[in-house]
């Protein structure tokens, strides 16, 4: 069984779609607010240890919201390398948005060990409407999550998706041109990693 209630996903979906219908003429006051319900909730939902919305800005990303807590872990106005990010790997497509564990990757050397714990990784990019990728709405836990599927990915883009018109009505101008273009994925794109330590 999912960790993602079938019920409670609808609900979350439909709670993002009316603020972004609420926002499509102009900035609501309240969105900011809105934002942190719904990435609050997400968490919830996916039994994630932290939530948090990255900033791309050049080489760096920089924290804009995190909610949550691990030892060590990031918290909101921290910057760090972008090229140390598991993050930057979704977005350049290296890295499935979805890892249930990410153990056999880090002892392989495909992806960098960190200074918290990230057992399940869950990411994507937010995309702005002309084509340029802000940085990424992403949640992890510290321990292994096999049985979270690919549908978790649904919320997570309609919040990137919230976090996109935020900032498409709260322009502002330090934040780097993507990189790369973001194509996204289907259900279900790459091999899902396991508990069982097996890779991909």
């Amino acid at each position: 069984m999912s960790y993602l209630d079938p019920m409670d996903q609808q609900a979350l979906e439909v709670k993002i779609s009316e603020l972004l219908v609420a926002t499509a003429d102009g900035y609501d006051p309240e969105l900011d607010r809105s934002i942190t319900d719904v990435l609050l909730l997400l968490r919830k939902q996916l039994r994630m240890d932290v939530v948090f919305v990255s900033e791309f800005i050049g080489r760096e990303r920089v924290f804009r919201f995190v909610e949550g807590s691990v030892p060590n872990g990031p918290q909101t106005g921290d910057v760090a390398p972008l090229e140390e990010s598991y993050c930057q790997r979704v977005v350049e497509g290296r890295l499935p948005e979805l890892v249930t564990d990410t153990r056999p990757l880090v002892n392989s050397g495909e992806l960098p060990t960190l200074k918290f714990k990230v057992g399940t990784h869950l990411s994507t990019p937010v995309v702005l409407p002309d084509g340029r990728v802000y940085g990424t709405v992403c949640c992890f836990s510290e321990s292994a999550r096999p049985d979270l599927r690919q549908s978790a990915l649904a919320c997570l883009r309609q919040c990137a998706r919230l976090v996109a018109r935020k900032v498409e009505v709260q322009p502002h101008g330090d934040f780097a041109p993507t990189q790369v273009e973001w194509h996204p994925t289907e259900p279900a794109p790459f091999p899902e990693i396991t508990g069982s330590g097996e890779s991909r």
